[in-house]
């Protein structure tokens, strides 16, 4: 039985001489290199870009973009109770978020 590299070796053989492979139109060009390519560490760059090019995006910055929406909403907040209920938010997520990005730098890993 074949392992999973070799099967996917065998993979990319058949769409090589079928020439499924070279139909692509990036075939043969170098990978464009998005915004944050040299910021993001090399070993999580090839995960991070399948992520993006399947349409998904990290929890992180997931995250991220709801702590700006909670202060855009913390700007607007008129009434002192609801403030302070979104001031909460923010300081919970930003403390999630501190801590994964925290084990993302140590570990290196998703």
């Amino acid at each position: 039985m074949a392992t999973l590299d070799e099967q996917i070796a065998q993979s990319l053989q058949r769409s090589l001489a079928s020439g499924e492979l070279a139909s692509a139109p990036s075939w043969g060009k170098p990978l464009p290199l998005d915004d944050g390519w040299d910021e993001t560490p090399p070993e999580l760059r090839m995960a991070f870009k399948v992520i993006k090019d399947a349409g998904f995006v990290p929890h992180e910055v997931v995250l991220m973009r709801r702590v700006s929406e909670l202060k855009r909403q913390l700007a607007a907040a008129g009434d002192l109770p609801q403030a302070e209920s979104l001031r909460r938010q923010v300081a919970d997520l930003q403390q999630v978020l501190a801590l994964r990005l925290e084990k993302l730098r140590v570990t290196r890993r998703l």
